[in-house]
């Protein structure tokens, strides 16, 4: 009997030993208060664009071989997804051109880098009624961004096409306050760019301005315009942007690196390539 109970006590001891044992592995995943130190491998990117949902699908193939998950938070504004990141609230986010980053900075105190261009978007002017520049009538209504970065580019292009003139030196940082000289009499509206693919088929409107994200929602695409951009060397290509304090983390290298891949730059040719350039 007393025989029995010690091995019972010994068999009782190694099992206890044994969950002791586990318990130690178990303990090397938690700090010293306890609380779980498990590494965080899903990076986070905000984006208001339905390119950018696509793109990050095929870029998470190319990181889940690294051991990470990319996971998208989707917004609807062109606000949300620099402030999100600026709160650190997200690691990244993939819907801007670097001209529009750096004046969130600074009138946000935001301290946002690019991290990886992208594609340069095939922009352009559209008009529901006229197919030459030829045709444009006097008087008009043209609709323009109403932020100081998309608005200069879309100035400089009527600027480039010889619709306007802009004073001297302004470059991609013109205005409407900037046009010195308007032949056609064109009265400019200036919209939100969620705004501007509703302009389009406005009375009295002879030009909009517009991205071709922003226009499959009425059916067009950039092979519908009266005239497109000519190619500015990336200066507007759409990026992955990161905060400056995490810009070289490894979750950061990992999600430029599978953006810049070669199964995304393929996605980009073969199946967005009326819309979109890879510009990396």
């Amino acid at each position: 009997m007393k025989k029995w109970l010690v091995g019972l006590g010994l068999t009782g001891m190694v099992l206890f030993l044994g969950a002791c044992g586990a318990a130690s592995k178990a303990d090397k995943s938690t700090n010293d208060s306890g609380s779980s130190v498990k590494e965080d491998k899903v990076i986070t990117v905000a984006s208001a664009l339905d390119s950018a949902e696509k793109i990050l699908k095929i870029a998470n193939e190319e990181a889940e071989k690294e051991g990470y998950t990319i996971k998208m938070v989707r917004v609807n504004d062109n606000v949300q997804y620099n402030t999100l990141l600026n709160n650190k609230e997200v690691d990244a986010n993939f819907s801007q051109h670097e001209p529009f980053m750096n004046d969130f900075n600074k009138a946000h105190d935001g301290n946002l880098v690019i991290a990886q261009k992208v594609y340069d978007a095939k922009v352009g002017f559209y008009s529901k009624d006229y197919k030459t520049i030829e045709e444009l009538p006097e008087g008009g209504n043209v609709a323009v961004p109403n932020d100081a970065s998309n608005q200069g580019r879309a100035l400089a292009i009527l600027d480039d096409k010889g619709l306007i003139k802009l004073k001297d030196g302004v470059g991609f940082n013109g205005t409407v306050k900037d046009i010195i000289d308007n032949p056609n009499q064109f009265e400019f509206v200036e919209l939100d760019l969620l705004n501007l693919a509703s302009a389009y088929n406005e009375e009295g409107m002879v030009l909009v301005y517009n991205y071709p994200t922003y226009l499959t929602k009425i059916g067009l695409t950039p092979a519908d315009a009266i005239f497109l951009e000519t190619p500015n060397d990336n200066h507007f290509a759409i990026s992955v942007a990161a905060g400056e304090d995490n810009i070289d983390s490894e979750k950061i290298n990992v999600l430029a690196k599978s953006i810049a891949s070669e199964a995304v730059r393929k996605f980009l040719v073969e199946e967005e390539g009326v819309s979109l350039i890879p510009s990396f």
